[in-house]
């Protein structure tokens, strides 16, 4: 690829079944803390978008890896800063958790 790889996005829906199936994505919910403890996809790990990707160093670069954040704008930056680093499977959630449908954990 002449230009590497490019950030995909995924809608609620769809990471709402991914989620349910066995192989979930490792869910990376980049707001900040204040934010992701009001309510946070469950099984969403937090790591603010000001941490990235020095944070992230513990999952495997090739790892299936979705951003969220609140509207969906913070977590395409995230995307795009993990692509950079070398991840190589990143997507982005379209709308964010303004979007999902589902329960939220506190």
């Amino acid at each position: 690829m002449l230009f590497g790889p490019r950030l995909h996005h995924v809608s609620a829906d769809e990471l709402r079944r991914e989620l349910e199936a066995t192989s979930s994505p490792v869910l990376i919910d980049v707001r900040e803390p204040d934010e992701y403890a009001a309510g946070h996809v469950p099984g969403a790990i937090n790591l603010p978008l000001g941490s990235l990707p020095t944070a992230a160093r513990d999952i495997a670069p090739d790892a299936d890896v979705v951003t969220i954040c609140q509207s969906g704008h913070r977590s395409v930056t995230a995307g795009k800063r993990l692509l950079k680093a070398g991840y190589s499977k990143v997507r982005s959630v379209k709308g964010g958790t303004d979007a999902w449908r589902g329960p939220l954990e506190r």
